[in-house]
């Protein structure tokens, strides 16, 4: 599994952007800046890892990382496990959880995702926690607190949205039509284009779990289900691709 790592640039109309990839490599967990690290206005790197050119290599998930997962020694690890979809009596391995939970802390502007691959039946599954849930209205707010695990959301392209033209906003399927939240902003570009390029027969969002006890970043737990469109590429931009991509200096680094 690859992850990409984004970070929240410091200019508000950029917005999010991917800055690095985090994967296992012979055994070790691997982290590259992509080229979108140099992209990104004020990002400097993360900490301990400042070198953007730099192959990143560790027995141990890296901390920066690492205290994004929850101590399993918390007394709410089993809920945190649980509000991400997983069964605590079988935790899943770091870099799993990662990709549900998106590493996620108040106090900076970095989240994780997982590189979307098809299924065993050649769709395109994306598990996500809904984004922007406190900046919707009470109405709204209200009813998300209704929201059953299983019912259907309807997806809502915003290209007036004054912060992100790309913007993918959800709503309920009812008469009030209620908009609950956005997609991660780092996912709106591949979900408009698998939307676009599937069959609305082939396209479901579903409301995978309601967290009312949870903090608002993983309270509502999405699923987009669609086709995979032939020659789509998720996450292939420039600002995706490793800046070091010569195995030969990956490599040395492992030798190292």
């Amino acid at each position: 599994m690859k992850l990409f790592v984004a970070a929240r640039s410091y200019l508000p109309k950029q917005g999010w952007g991917p800055i690095g990839c985090l994967d296992m490599s012979d055994g070790y967990f691997r982290f590259r800046y992509t080229h979108g690290a140099r992209e990104t206005a004020g990002f400097n790197g993360l900490t301990g890892m400042g070198d953007l050119d730099e192959v990143y290599l560790s027995k141990e998930l890296f901390p920066v990382f690492a205290n994004r997962i929850m101590s399993a020694r918390r007394p709410e690890y089993e809920d945190y496990l649980r509000w991400s979809g997983f069964d605590p009596k079988q935790p899943p391995d770091p870099l799993t959880l990662l990709a549900v939970t998106e590493g996620i802390r108040q106090t900076d502007n970095i989240e994780l995702f997982p590189q979307p691959s098809p299924n065993s039946e050649g769709r395109y599954i994306n598990r996500f926690f809904l984004h922007g849930i406190q900046w919707m209205p009470k109405p709204a707010f209200a009813r998300i607190a209704r929201l059953a695990p299983g019912e259907i959301l309807r997806i809502m392209f915003d290209p007036c949205n004054p912060f992100d033209t790309h913007a993918v906003a959800f709503r309920t399927d009812d008469p009030e039509r209620y908009v609950i939240g956005y997609a991660p902003r780092y996912l709106a570009r591949d979900f408009t284009e698998v939307v676009n390029k599937c069959s609305p027969d082939w396209i479901n969002v579903i409301v995978h779990s309601l967290n009312l006890d949870a903090p608002l970043q993983q309270r509502v737990l999405c699923q987009l289900n669609a086709c995979w469109p032939p020659e789509f590429v998720p996450c292939s931009g420039r600002a995706y691709q490793a800046i070091v991509e010569d195995q030969q200096q990956i490599s040395q680094a492992v030798s190292a």
